[in-house]
C-alpha cells in the first residue's frame, strides 16, 4: 500500500516537472521572437553630456540631463571592475546570463528569513532591465529579463556587457556611469580612487538613493564594508589592504553644484550659442567646446572682481542676516537634520558659506554648517557684524539663534561673519592682437543672478569713449605734457550759419 502511494506521489512530481517545463518551453517558443531588437546596445550611444573647456584643457561648464563620462572596458582599473563584481555578480565571467547558483542560494535564503531579502539579478539581467524594461516586481518581468540575458549574452562578448553596465547604469548625484559617479562624489578621476572609494561606488547600484553617502554616509559606510568584506573573501585584496580601506575615513568632494564656477558666464554663452545651432541634441551629442579662456587669468579676474565688490560693499556697514529658520524646541539628531534641510536650498558664494546661528553672544557666535560642522566665530571675527549683537537693531537685523549668515575662514584660518554684496560689476580682459577673450566675469555670483553684466548690461557713455580720443590724440603726436586751451569754444558751421559750442549735459561750460 505504502509503496502505491509512492509510486502515485513520484508519479504526480514528474509529471507536475513535466507540465511545468512544458509550460515553460511554450512560453520561450512564444515570447523569445517578440523579444526587442538588441540595436541599442550594439549601436550603444550614451547620452553625453555638452562640456566648455578653458584653452589650457580646463573644464568650466557642463550641460546635459544625464552626468557621463564613457569609458571604455580596458581604461577602467582592474580593481574597480573587481569592486563591482564582488558587489554585483561575482560569478559574471562564468554564467550565461543567469547565475543559477545565485538564484539557488538567494531562495534558500529568502526562504530561511520567510520574506524576499534578496534577488538573483546578474550584470547582464540588469543591462536588460535598465535597457529595455521597467523595475516592476512581477514574474512576466522577470521571465522577459531572463530571456533577454540569454539573449544578450549570445551577441555580445562579456567585457562589452561589463562596459555597457558600467556607462550605464544610474549612481545618484544625476551621475550616470562610474566614471561620472567618481567626478560627482570624490571629484577625481577612476585611476586616482582609493579601494576604500571604490568599494563605496561599488555598493551604490543596489539602491543609489538609500546608499548615496553625501546623503546618507551611515548607510553608505554599512554598504561599503559589505563591499570590501567581499573583495577580501574573493581574494581581490590582501588583508593589508582590506585593513587599511576599512579604516579610511569617508572624504566626500564638495558638492560642485553649490560652488561658484569661476568660468560660468562664459560656460553659459557657450551654452545658448550651442543650442541656437544644435538645439536639444547639444546636450546629449557629447560636445566639447574649447573656448580662449586662460584659466589662471579667469581665477584672477574672478577673485579681483569679488575682492573688490565685497570691500565696497563692506564699507556700507552689517546689513544683517539673509534669513531665519525655526529652530525653536529642536535638540539633537532632529535639529541636526532640520538645520540641513534649510541649508539645502541656500547655495555657497565661492569661500563664503552657509551657515545658522546656534547661540549669538557678544563674545562668540556658534553657527551650524553643512554636514555637522560649527563654526565658532570669535575675536576680530565678529568686528563686521558686532552691531548686530547688540539691541539697537531692529529684530530683523538681530544676529540670534536661527539667524541665516555667511561666514568664511580668513587667511589665519579663523572663522569671520560676512554677507553677500548687493552692488554688481563686471570684468572682461581681451587680447587686443587677435580679439581672443582672456578672461570674463559677469557679475559676483552666477548662481545668485545669471544676468551677465559684459555682455548683456547697456553703457552709459560717460568716459568711455575717452580712450579712443586720446589715442587718436597720441597718435597725432599730442603727449602728457601737451598743454590744451580749456576756454570756451564756438566752432563755425558752414550749413546755415549756425554756430556748435560743445557744452556738458547740464548745458553749461566747464
Amino acid at each position: 500500500m505504502l509503496r502505491r502511494l509512492l509510486a502515485i506521489l513520484a508519479g504526480l512530481v514528474i509529471g507536475g516537472v513535466v507540465l511545468v517545463a512544458g509550460a515553460m518551453t511554450i512560453a520561450i517558443i512564444i515570447t523569445y521572437p517578440r523579444l526587442p531588437s538588441l540595436d541599442a546596445l550594439t549601436d550603444y550611444r550614451p547620452k553625453i553630456p555638452l562640456r566648455v573647456y578653458s584653452a589650457d584643457n580646463q573644464l568650466i561648464g557642463e550641460f546635459g540631463e544625464e552626468r557621463r563620462s564613457f569609458t571604455r572596458i580596458h581604461e577602467v582599473p582592474q580593481l574597480m571592475k573587481q569592486a563591482i563584481l564582488s558587489a554585483e555578480d561575482e560569478r559574471f565571467y562564468q554564467h550565461s546570463g543567469v547565475d543559477y547558483v545565485g538564484v539557488l542560494r538567494a531562495a534558500v535564503g529568502n526562504l530561511v528569513s520567510g520574506h524576499a531579502r534578496s534577488g538573483a539579478s546578474t550584470i547582464t539581467m540588469q543591462v536588460a532591465r535598465n535597457f529595455f524594461l521597467s523595475s516592476e516586481k512581477t514574474f512576466s518581468r522577470k521571465f522577459n529579463e531572463a530571456l533577454l540575458a540569454f539573449k544578450i549574452e549570445h551577441t555580445l562578448s562579456k567585457d562589452q556587457i561589463l562596459e555597457l553596465y558600467f556607462n550605464q547604469i544610474y549612481l545618484g548625484q544625476r551621475a550616470y556611469g562610474f566614471a561620472a559617479a567618481a567626478q560627482a562624489y570624490y571629484g577625481k578621476s577612476l585611476n586616482q580612487l582609493t579601494v576604500s572609494e571604490m568599494a563605496m561606488l561599488a555598493g551604490l547600484p543596489k539602491a543609489p538613493s538609500a546608499y548615496n553617502p553625501i546623503v546618507n554616509p551611515a548607510r553608505a559606510k554599512l554598504r561599503q564594508q559589505y563591499v570590501l568584506r567581499r573583495m577580501r573573501e574573493l581574494n581581490f585584496i590582501t588583508a593589508d589592504q582590506y585593513e587599511v580601506a576599512r579604516n579610511e575615513p569617508l572624504k566626500l568632494a564638495r558638492p560642485t553644484m553649490d560652488v561658484s564656477q569661476p568660468g560660468q558666464y562664459v560656460a553659459e554663452m557657450v551654452r545658448q550659442a550651442m543650442y541656437e545651432r544644435y538645439k536639444d541634441a547639444a546636450y546629449t551629442q557629447g560636445f566639447r567646446v574649447f573656448t580662449t579662456l586662460d584659466s589662471e587669468h579667469q581665477r584672477w579676474a574672478y577673485d579681483a572682481l569679488r575682492a573688490g565688490l565685497i570691500d565696497y560693499d563692506r564699507k556700507q556697514g552689517y546689513r544683517g542676516p539673509e534669513s531665519f529658520v525655526d529652530v525653536a524646541g529642536m535638540e539633537g539628531d532632529e535639529q541636526a537634520e532640520a538645520l540641513d534641510d534649510a541649508l539645502s536650498e541656500i547655495r555657497d558664494s565661492g569661500d563664503m558659506q552657509a551657515a545658522i546661528v546656534l547661540s549669538a553672544k557678544p563674545s562668540e557666535v556658534r553657527a551650524y554648517m553643512r554636514g555637522g560642522r560649527v563654526a565658532v566665530i570669535k575675536g576680530s571675527g565678529l568686528d563686521f557684524a558686532r552691531r548686530s549683537l547688540g539691541g539697537r537693531v531692529s529684530a530683523n537685523q538681530q544676529l540670534r539663534r536661527g539667524a541665516v549668515i555667511r561666514v568664511r575662514a580668513n587667511a589665519k584660518g579663523y572663522w569671520e561673519i560676512v554677507q553677500m554684496p548687493e552692488v554688481e560689476g563686471a570684468f572682461v580682459s581681451v587680447d587686443p592682437r587677435t580679439g581672443a577673450v582672456r578672461a570674463l566675469v559677469g557679475g559676483f555670483d552666477f548662481n545668485r543672478s545669471g544676468f551677465n553684466h559684459v555682455v548683456q548690461a547697456w553703457r552709459q557713455p560717460g568716459s568711455t569713449f575717452k580712450p579712443f580720443i586720446y589715442s587718436a590724440g597720441i597718435e597725432r603726436g599730442i603727449t602728457p605734457a601737451t598743454f590744451i586751451n580749456d576756454a570756451p569754444l564756438t566752432v563755425p558751421s558752414d550749413v546755415g550759419g549756425q554756430k556748435w559750442e560743445p557744452k556738458n549735459d547740464d548745458g553749461k561750460f566747464a
